[in-house]
């Protein structure tokens, strides 16, 4: 079984409160598609390199040098460094401010809110080489979660912070999910003496990705968000699938080049100065 890796792939200013009946009503069918960029295993761009801390000979007390692991520690007592003040926190904006409700209204404009869909996905690979994934759906209400059966290969549906779906509405996927392939599965009971009960899975028609529920009931809502993704694993299932399969041979080529040069250790220099007791503030913050 492949570790179960948590994608978090909500935005975290995005509302979990879904739209009215009469905003949805008003939005005109569309096609469920991607909303931005789609993770490939293409590396960031490296970071720019952080300002180096260089301590001038003449405030160095006392310098110590200790070998780890192959490479060097240094620790140095330096001269006690003036640090400003902390930086004082700023009132609460008023929102009855008019200056503040236009910006309020403006970033919602820029960033409409985002219907949250919360799932858990055991993907079970088949012999055949198909995929049936077996989900467990968390309404954004009180109500109990709800399984179903799809057609669709979940593990495709990462990679992405948000989309539009085919209802106009956009959502945005937090799930985890594990990857299970049948013949290993059985095969590792096998070996261990324990008998395998294997899921009974509905059977799918040849075709697009489609759901079956197997317990509990959904909302309106609810069945207009799981229609929603699986509308989006079938119109972006190729890019889904090569963006899937950019971040598996990247992944093999990161570890075969760790395998080829491990990292070497860096030496690193710590810092530390010592002040006076009496100037440091006690726990209610006065002097002690």
């Amino acid at each position: 079984m492949k570790p179960i890796p948590l994608v978090l792939l909500a935005a975290l200013s995005c509302h979990s409160s879904a739209f009215s009946q009469d905003e949805k009503a008003a939005l005109a069918p569309t096609t469920a598609r991607i909303i931005g960029d789609l993770l490939d295993g293409t590396p960031p761009p490296p970071e720019p390199p952080k300002p180096a801390f260089i301590v001038a000979a003449k405030d160095i007390l006392d310098t110590e040098v200790h070998q780890q692991g192959g490479r060097k520690i240094t620790i140095q007592e330096i001269n006690p460094i003036d640090l400003p003040p902390p930086p004082l926190a700023e009132p609460p904006a008023d929102k009855n401010d008019p200056a503040v409700q236009a910006r309020l209204a403006a970033f919602r404009v820029k960033h409409p809110k985002n219907e949250l869909i919360r799932i858990g996905a055991a993907v079970y690979h088949l012999p055949d080489s198909s995929a049936r994934t077996l989900i467990t759906y968390w309404p954004n209400t009180d109500e109990q979660p709800v399984t179903l059966w799809s057609s669709a290969d979940f593990s495709l549906l990462w990679g992405f912070a948000s989309f539009v779906g085919s209802d106009g509405i956009t959502r945005s996927l937090m799930m985890t999910w594990s990857n299970l392939h049948s013949d290993s599965t059985q095969r590792l009971f096998a070996r261990l003496g324990k008998p395998h009960i294997a899921p009974k899975i509905p059977a799918f028609p040849q075709g697009k990705a489609t759901f079956v529920i197997t317990s509990g009931n959904l909302t309106v809502e609810s069945l207009a968000s799981i229609q929603s993704l699986h509308d989006l694993y079938n119109n972006e299932h190729d890019r889904l699938l090569t963006a899937y399969q950019s971040r598996e041979q990247a992944t093999l080529a990161r570890e075969a080049e760790l395998k080829a040069h491990p990292p070497k250790p860096k030496d690193i220099v710590l810092n530390y100065s010592l002040t006076d007791s009496a100037d440091q503030p006690n726990e209610r913050g006065t002097a002690r």
